[in-house]
């Protein structure tokens, strides 16, 4: 469930991207003070564009930036976490924030090595929608983090979409395979139902637009339905009708042994990954 976004603390974003440009965009957008936020990033000129479109305060200084701050989202790359934390070690241990990771494959061990044992560490896997306020995140707090601090990172994270709690740290894995990876799943179908249609005959724009509001209307009705997708399928499949005549021939290519397969794959990738990255620290 979404919750209010606190107007009296301070959020600053290390990193300013596509993400972190959308998070800035959607706390603002929930009623976040301008003043409120920071970010931080070695792209003067995307820091420029930043603060001239947002009114937010920007800064090259991380430190600075953590100075300032409650809450700390990191929105680097993975593969420069090391290069971004292990300098800022010292402003950490001197005030108590909350680090909310969007970085992919980087474990909560890593960060706490790269940070502090007992600092408050919230990791987080957003999807691309997100940049529309129609992502699909999933969160998972350490030990240091208390309730008050997963409430503020689920405000966060609410800002652009929907947002989960995991059990467990390793289901960060299937989330990955999941919605991670998802969106491209999905762009991949349409491709294939656009070019179809094409191939029977029907124009390329109209196999476009039709195609692409046909997935948009299924996924509304499919989050406003108190039903399961499967008893959804079942109403629009008429017996002997062509809704039929498709899945069958889906079932007999093994569409779904398809699907799993490919989830399994992403998912063994984000684990090799997820282990590249701590062999790394």
């Amino acid at each position: 469930m979404s919750r209010m976004i606190n107007q009296d603390q301070t959020i600053a974003f290390i990193g300013a991207g596509n993400m972190a440009t959308a998070l800035i965009k959607g706390l603002i957008a929930k009623g976040c003070p301008c003043a409120n936020i920071w970010a931080s990033d070695t792209n003067i000129e995307q820091l420029s564009l930043l603060k001239n479109d947002s009114g937010i305060n920007v800064s090259s200084d991380n430190a600075e930036v953590i100075i300032q701050a409650d809450i700390v989202v990191l929105a680097v790359k993975p593969q420069l976490m090391n290069d971004v934390l292990l300098p800022l070690q010292n402003v950490l241990a001197e005030k108590t924030v909350l680090l909310i990771s969007i970085a992919a494959g980087v474990s909560i061990k890593t960060l706490e090595t790269l940070s502090s044992t007992q600092q408050a560490i919230v990791r987080c896997m957003p999807n691309t929608p997100a940049l529309v306020e129609a992502g699909a995140s999933a969160l998972f707090a350490n030990s240091s983090t208390s309730e008050a601090q997963r409430q503020q990172s689920q405000s966060i994270l609410s800002a652009v979409g929907t947002v989960c709690w995991l059990q467990q740290e390793s289901d960060i894995d299937t989330v990955t395979a999941l919605s991670g990876s998802g969106p491209a799943y999905f762009f991949l179908f349409i491709e294939a139902l656009q070019k179809a249609a094409v191939d029977q005959g029907l124009n390329p724009d109209i196999a476009n637009s039709l195609a692409l509001q046909t997935a948009f209307g299924a996924a509304k009705l499919a989050l406003s339905s108190d039903g399961d997708v499967a008893e959804l399928r079942r109403k629009v499949t008429s017996p002997g009708g062509t809704t039929e005549a498709a899945i069958a021939q889906f079932e007999k290519d093994g569409f779904s042994n398809i699907i799993a397969r490919a989830v399994e794959k992403a998912k063994a990738r984000s684990e090799e990954l997820a282990l590249l990255s701590d062999n790394q620290k």
